[in-house]
């Protein structure tokens, strides 16, 4: 069975788990189909859900003798206005329309809207965005507890709809009492990424990690336009980062998204960091067993651009064909990689190693490998530190990524080219070759005569301290 489950792919495929689909068989049958991790959406559902799919992903990666990894993604602030008498109401473009700081019921001139810190952060002429952009409202006026505004794209409102505001900061948190409440349960079952919701700034990421500790890894969903003000930042504070373009695509004008799509996924090769792309992939899929063509050329594009992993939302949580959704974007991803054309893409994207031991040995252990046409680069990593280095080369041989860290391998699952295996330590170089070779074969990756390419660090055990390449035969 185990040999069955080695991906002939670099992109991973990450699949949202939802109440429809989600006994033992079911997110056996997507794991089968290509899923390589699990996202626990905690918007939705109840921690005992949560726990129940957490428990069946366990035991599944027991069943198959393969790290699955596990994500949990925080709901984030909910900015809502409050209720209507009638429970909606039509806004006419070019009409007045007042928001208030109160808990009065609204009508078609006035509405609740209980957040202090959007009124602190209103200037005239900012927009407000209603029901994910369907409505836009202009401020002409604004104080500590109101704000006035015309009304420039009108339509249907009702109770709680979502609000937006694209060109403010607002003075809030990225963490609620209630994802406080979700991370504790995520942490104690034993999470192996939190995907953190409403990103403003680097501070954001910092305050979850000094939660978070080294328990899991913090991926930072770029979701607001005041988020790329400190790309890089944030970046460098993140683990990894999720291009999260349902949010961001309200608060952007489409034609951006592409433009940052690409901006956040070079910034992220650039530093090494695993980034994801996210929202709406193949969202014909939630009800229909084909996407369209567009939606094809949608996720080849994240694969042609070095995406680590692809999600799947909508598609495997609610939808009519998740297994198919599944299938469809590993053969997408498998019809991708053997161009000739990605693998130009790639090369071109490449940029320069840092001024790092391990960076010079990755780039060397790269080069090497297509030189000699090695089979496998085996990086030997009890941090998983080494395995992103060389991950960030994007080579073009397979990396096996051996760790005696359970949680590591968990985590190196989301990462590009990487086939994770946990093993046990070694106590000296001659055991790692033996072992490497031995795992190689074992896996597939290499038979006698072939070569592999291995890296670590001596002494081991310790994080960033990759010195070694060695070139191994098969024997």
């Amino acid at each position: 069975m185990f040999q069955n489950m080695r991906r002939t792919r670099n992109a991973k495929i990450i699949a949202t788990l939802g109440p429809g689909r989600s006994s033992e068989e079911d997110i056996a049958a997507l794991f089968e189909a290509g899923a390589d991790v699990f996202r626990l959406n905690f918007s939705h559902g109840v921690h005992d859900d949560h726990k129940r799919r957490y428990e069946i992903i366990r035991r599944l990666e027991k069943r198959f003798n393969r790290p699955i990894g596990i994500l949990m993604d925080l709901q984030g602030p909910k900015l809502r206005v409050g209720e209507f008498e009638a429970g909606k109401e039509i806004l006419k473009v070019g009409e007045p329309f007042r928001l208030e700081l109160s808990d009065k019921k609204g009508t078609a001139s006035v509405a609740s809207l209980p957040h202090p810190e959007i009124f602190a952060a209103l200037r005239p002429d900012m927009d407000l965005l209603i029901d994910d952009g369907k409505i836009r409202l202009r401020v002409t006026k604004a104080g500590k507890d109101f704000a006035e505004t015309e009304v420039m794209v009108g339509g249907e409102v009702s109770n709680h709809k979502g609000v937006n505001v694209p060109s403010a900061m607002l003075d809030l948190s990225a963490m609620t009492d209630k994802d406080r409440e979700d991370l504790k349960v995520g942490l104690e079952m034993g999470v192996d990424w939190v995907a953190l919701s409403f990103v403003q700034r680097p501070a954001d990421v910092k305050e979850v990690k000094a939660i978070v500790g080294n328990k899991a890894g913090v991926m930072s969903k770029l979701e607001k336009p005041s988020a790329m003000e400190y790309l890089y930042d944030i970046v460098e504070q993140s683990d990894a980062v999720m291009v999260a373009r349902g949010d961001l695509g309200v608060e952007l004008p489409p034609e951006d998204v592409p433009v940052q799509q690409k901006r956040i996924i070079n910034a992220c090769r650039a530093a090494g960091k695993p980034v994801v792309v996210a929202t709406q992939m193949l969202d014909s899929m939630v009800n229909a067993p084909t996407p369209t063509r567009a939606e094809a050329s949608d996720v080849a594009t994240a694969v042609y651009d070095g995406a680590d992993a692809l999600m799947l939302s909508a598609e495997t949580a609610v939808g009519d064909f998740p297994v198919e959704s599944v299938n469809m974007m590993d053969r997408i991803i498998n019809r991708v990689e053997p161009d000739i054309m990605y693998k130009k893409f790639i090369e071109a994207a490449r940029t320069d190693p840092e001024a790092t031991a391990a960076d010079a040995i990755s780039a060397a252990a790269r080069q090497v490998a297509e030189t000699i046409s090695a089979q496998a680069i085996v990086s030997f990593s009890s941090t998983g530190s080494t395995t992103l280095r060389i991950s960030r080369e994007r080579p073009a041989v397979p990396i096996l990524g051996l760790t005696p860290n359970l949680p590591v391998s968990r985590r190196l699952a989301l990462v590009w080219g990487v086939h994770s295996i946990r093993t046990r330590d070694v106590d000296s170089f001659g055991e790692m070759m033996g072992k490497s070779v031995r795992i190689s074969i074992r896996e597939e990756f290499a038979a006698k005569g072939d070569y592999l390419v291995i890296m670590a660090g001596i002494p081991f055990g310790i994080p960033g301290g990759t010195n070694i390449l060695h070139i191994a035969t098969v024997d």
